[in-house]
């Protein structure tokens, strides 16, 4: 493998196609003689759920064959590369409570929504400047639905949850409604930890291309041309300039393209489910928190209860929150898939009122969310891997076409297991064969891909 040249195009620049745009670099056979990466993406790096996300690592995530070695590497990354500082690497204590916010009185259930403040180049209800389109905010009066959980936790990790007191340093959930808090993991030991996405894959990105990694933006894929056996070339539209670019002679492809990974590529089944998220600007205590809260029959969110909605779900809620480092609060609530998925990533649509529902939701538990100012309300939409209409495993590997590699489907773990995603398809094309662990059970061509 050593002495063939190799002509490598990656599609996608979330977290799976820059991970493996660093690994194929830093592999030991990595020749800049012999071997070229181009990453193409159609937006910006980390556009997507590389850069909404919570940014959780926990050794009870899922695929297990995929965890403990992403674990590991995303430590080692951090060591190398001064992850605590550049990308915030570092340990979390992480739990569930169940709360019962029934008794509550009424008047503190309803924290006043703050706008956001938004981001560069984005504002309240836009993305990147352009206006997203109008979106029902919510069911007709009269109807509800009950809370669709996030696929966060499997079976497995559920059982790993150990009972324990609400730790004295949670501060800022309020202890009063709190009637359970489970810790996950064992007593004594830290079994989870976290990054900040958007930094942890912009600069990991960035390292790829000081190794020389051509990163081409606003580069949308058009068309992978093939035979039955052999990939040879790669289309795309140049966003900037609106004509059609051919990069011909390639040995390799590796489509990372996330949600739109069905879209480049049709048979993997690989579809987008969108989520909505709130970043509050906030610094609290580093804790993950997975919550179950019992809301009052009567309670309607104070934004809906101003344009004369009737409240959205039925008793129970599970929002998710992260204090994250960097002085940043980050919660996320249930996926829908009323919209479908945009062509790029800056057309993703954010519905104000579903993040307004985050808001008000979390703020019958923290206080000091409550009151905390919003930085960011958004959308993305997550990789998931669908067959005969269930969920799967990510899918890691080559196709029936021989260099023409994919990597997606990783729904709410991407970042966690973007590192270990990324090393083996750098093994697999510059080997011959993943070494680093067993990932027989992800490989496409068990779903005809």
């Amino acid at each position: 493998m050593t002495d063939q040249q190799k002509k490598i195009v990656i599609i996608g620049g979330g977290i799976i196609g820059s991970t493996t745009a660093y690994f194929l670099t830093r592999h030991p056979k990595f020749n800049p003689a012999l071997h070229s990466v181009i990453l193409l993406e159609a937006t910006a790096i980390a556009a997507g759920a590389s850069g909404k996300a919570g940014g959780l690592l926990a050794l009870w995530a899922y695929p297990r064959s995929l965890v403990p070695l992403s674990y590991r590497l995303h430590r080692e990354l951090a060591a190398e590369h001064n992850g605590a500082e550049r990308w915030g690497y570092r340990k979390v204590g992480c739990g569930t409570i169940v709360a019962d916010v029934k008794k509550k009185k009424k008047k503190n259930l309803s924290p006043k929504i703050p706008k956001a403040g938004g981001e560069p180049g984005k504002e309240n209800g836009t993305t990147n400047g352009q206006s997203a389109l109008p979106i029902q905010s919510s069911l007709p009066d009269g109807d509800s639905k009950d809370w669709e959980k996030l696929p966060k936790q499997d079976k497995d990790a559920s059982e790993l949850l150990e009972k324990s007191v609400l730790p004295s340093d949670l501060n800022w959930i309020d202890e009063s409604v709190v009637e359970d808090w489970s810790e996950m993991g064992q007593p004594g030991s830290t079994e989870t930890a976290q990054v900040h996405p958007f930094h942890f894959t912009t600069t990991i990105a960035n390292l790829a291309k000081e190794k020389g990694v051509d990163i081409r933006i606003g580069a949308k894929v058009t068309k992978l041309n093939h035979t039955k056996t052999d990939i040879q070339s790669v289309e795309y539209l140049d966003r900037s300039t609106g004509e059609t670019q051919i990069i011909d002679n390639v040995t390799d492809v590796v489509v990372a393209a996330g949600p739109w990974t069905g879209r480049v590529l049709p048979r993997t089944k690989v579809e987008g489910l969108r989520a909505h998220s709130v970043v509050y600007d906030a610094d609290v205590t580093p804790y993950a928190v997975f919550t179950d809260i019992a809301l009052p029959s009567d309670y309607v969110p104070e934004h809906r209860a101003r344009k004369s909605q009737k409240r959205k779900h039925k008793g129970n809620v599970d929002p998710e929150v992260y204090a994250r480092p960097f002085g940043e609060v980050y919660a996320c609530g249930e996926p829908d898939s009323t919209v479908p998925l945009p062509e790029t990533a800056d057309l993703v649509q954010t519905d104000e009122d579903q993040c307004d529902d985050l808001v008000a939701y979390m703020g019958t538990v923290s206080p000091v969310l409550a009151e905390a100012p919003i930085k960011t309300k958004q959308a993305c939409y997550l990789p998931r891997h669908m067959r005969f209409g269930q969920e799967r495993d990510p899918i890691v590997g080559q196709t029936s076409v021989s260099g023409l590699w994919v990597a997606s489907g990783h729904t709410c773990w991407g970042i966690q297991n973007g590192p270990a995603t990324g090393c083996l398809v750098a093994e697999m094309i510059l080997d011959g064969r993943a070494t680093s662990a067993d990932i027989e059970g992800l490989d496409p061509k068990k779903f005809k891909v």
